[in-house]
């Protein structure tokens, strides 16, 4: 990743004519205040900003500040527009409609990729609209059976074989067929988005000490291990289920990208390693999505102390992926 991409044009990925549509999230959370800052940076030319023009010129009035009139906007409309710190559930169709409006643009060509602040779910599912996540809605949109998550810090890679899942539920979900198309998935983009022409994935295993032989769970040698053995016949640099605890270090050896095996097992490392500049992206979707690795930070959210770090980061992360 660039080392400082928020001092330089997305022009310089010279084959990227179009823009990245951002869209802002959560009123009520900090993605206004995120959105606003990118109207100072060189990023702002480059980007389209899909969010109430309202929520915006109420958020630049809390913070003090000039509304950037040359912000490019694609709007929508939220009922509830000076909510910050406190959302409001009228707001929820606004914002999934902002999501569609920016799958719809990446599909027809008018964005190169997009970009998402944060949501606040459970406003969301307030509101009686059934939602778990930014990852499985797009994935719905877009016709995805199958989406990756995948966070990322430098070169420090962390997918994800489940996503927003009780742990209690994690054991039953977990298939030799899930896992051996997240590993499928992971691998074949890992190639052609990140330009890794022969990828090194290790895979975690899901019980401490990846099952102790048997003795702290089966599902590390009957449902992980085959699925490596599978694939590495096949010519997949894949090693695994290689205990959560060594994995990320040093002893492991070599790795282009760590499957986890749950949300908690494998982003806490990551957010350790690269917290304030990390970036969420979705695999296995038809178009290019990177998002931040925060929440909404609902008690900041209007206070001049939210940092664009992780969406400036996400941008410029989705410009080099647009760019292979």
């Amino acid at each position: 990743m660039d080392p400082a991409p928020s001092r330089r044009s997305l022009r310089r990925y010279q084959n990227l004519n179009i823009p990245i549509a951002v869209t802002a999230g959560e009123p009520a959370g900090i993605g206004p205040d995120l959105c606003l800052a990118l109207a100072e940076t060189e990023l702002c030319s480059d980007i389209v900003v899909i969010a109430d023009p309202n929520v915006l010129r109420a958020r630049a009035r809390r913070l003090a500040i000039k509304y950037p009139e040359h912000l490019q906007l694609v709007p929508i409309s939220c009922p509830e527009a000076d909510v910050c710190g406190k959302p409001a559930t009228a707001n929820a169709a606004a914002l999934l409609e902002s999501l569609r409006l920016a799958v719809d643009g990446c599909r027809q060509g008018k964005f190169a990729a997009m970009v998402t602040a944060p949501l606040q779910k459970s406003i969301i599912n307030d509101a009686g609209i059934p939602f778990t996540g930014h990852t499985e809605f797009l994935a719905e949109l877009c016709g995805t059976p199958k989406p990756v998550m995948l966070l990322v810090a430098g070169d420090l890679r962390v997918a994800l074989a489940s996503t927003h899942l009780p742990l209690r539920e994690v054991p039953d979900y977990l298939t030799r067929d899930g896992i051996r198309d997240v590993l499928t998935i992971l691998h074949a983009d890992l190639q052609a988005r990140f330009g890794i022409a022969n990828p090194e994935i290790i895979v975690c295993g899901l019980n401490p000490h990846a099952g102790e032989g048997g003795h702290l769970g089966k599902e590390d040698a009957s449902i992980i291990a085959p699925v490596v053995m599978e694939l590495a016949a096949k010519g997949m640099h894949v090693r695994g289920p290689i205990p959560a605890d060594t994995a990320f270090t040093p002893a492991a050896g070599r790795k282009d990208a760590v499957l986890a095996m749950y949300h908690d097992q494998g982003l806490p490392v990551l957010k350790y390693a690269g917290f304030g500049h990390a970036v969420n992206v979705t695999l296995g979707l038809p178009i290019i999505r990177t998002s931040v690795d925060h929440g909404t930070a609902l008690d900041i959210a209007g206070s001049g102390q939210a940092d664009a770090g992780s969406l400036v980061a996400a941008i410029a992360l989705a410009a080099s992926m647009a760019q292979r």
